[in-house]
């Protein structure tokens, strides 16, 4: 028997560990390698993926800058510390990583993913879109990256491109959470309010302790409601106008119709409201959420 064969074996087992979401196990075999070779840079790199999963921030920061200390261009060093900054929104230190990793291996589609996705909360959509395809080039059947361009062209008022990527998407993957999460964004945009209740169904149901996925479930139930319903339909006919057509229409319809407008909104509140408590109702009983 070599003296590799016991590292290999701690590998193997480590990486089935991961596979398994039995990452504390993960954990403790990866230990056993660096024990035995203090400056396994593979082994630090694997660790901090394994507390970026953990969602244990500093600790991923912490091992990514050892692995990166014995191998200054570690490929999955890299990615995992731009995933640390990314999940952490330090959008400096976000994009100097970016470039760097990049720089290294520009062949990595989820770094076109990422950088797409802030530039979404930025509200850049056609520069999001424009690192949407470049990442589609690199891995074009990929359901996360489809199912994000449909919600980015709902988002750009192009509805009839944004379904067919949703069929697209749902073809190759009808069973991860975060497809179905993108998926349901689409819909809503799109104002395929039951599509988006029955996407979020699944989502919860496949990561049921998501607060976020649960929250987005409710806020699907909500939309569901016909009476709800109504007062949502002029924002489909808004996100269709320019920027100046929403203030001209906003600014005659305001000396114009200026009580119903004021109605308006005060029926959209009361509605809102109502809706929720319904859903809450609906879903949770009289209890009070979390009790």
């Amino acid at each position: 028997m070599t003296a590799d064969n016991p590292i290999q074996a701690a590998y193997a087992a480590a990486h089935q560990l991961i596979s398994w979401k039995r990452y504390k196990e993960a954990l403790v075999e990866l230990e056993k390698i660096l024990q035995q070779d203090p400056e396994d840079a593979d082994a630090y790199a694997l660790r901090a993926r394994v507390f970026l999963k953990l969602n244990d921030y500093d600790k991923a920061l912490h091992e990514t800058k050892e692995a990166l200390k014995r191998s200054p261009e570690h490929q999955h060093a890299w990615f995992v510390l731009v995933g640390v900054y990314y999940e952490t929104d330090k959008d400096h230190e976000f994009e100097r990583a970016l470039t760097e990793a990049q720089r290294i291996d520009p062949y990595e589609a989820h770094y076109f993913f990422l950088k797409a996705n802030r530039l979404n909360k930025k509200g850049k959509f056609k520069e999001s879109k424009e690192q949407l395809l470049l990442a589609l080039e690199l891995e074009p059947e990929t359901p996360i990256y489809l199912a994000m361009l449909s919600y980015q062209e709902a988002l750009l008022g192009n509805d009839e491109a944004s379904r067919q990527l949703d069929r697209e998407a749902i073809r190759y993957d009808a069973e991860t959470s975060h497809v179905l999460l993108y998926l349901a964004w689409a819909a809503s945009r799109r104002g395929d309010y039951d599509l988006q209740e029955s996407y979020m169904r699944s989502a919860v149901r496949l990561n049921p302790e998501s607060k976020q996925f649960q929250d987005e479930y409710l806020q699907a139930l909500q939309h569901s409601n016909k009476l709800y319903r109504m007062f949502l339909w002029p924002s489909r006919i808004l996100r269709k106008m320019k920027a100046w057509q929403i203030w001209l229409a906003w600014i005659v319809a305001w000396f114009l119709f200026k009580p119903l407008i004021l109605l308006f909104i005060l029926l959209y509140v009361i509605t809102h409201w109502v809706t929720k408590a319904i859903v809450h109702v609906r879903v949770f009983g009289w209890r009070r959420r979390g009790s």
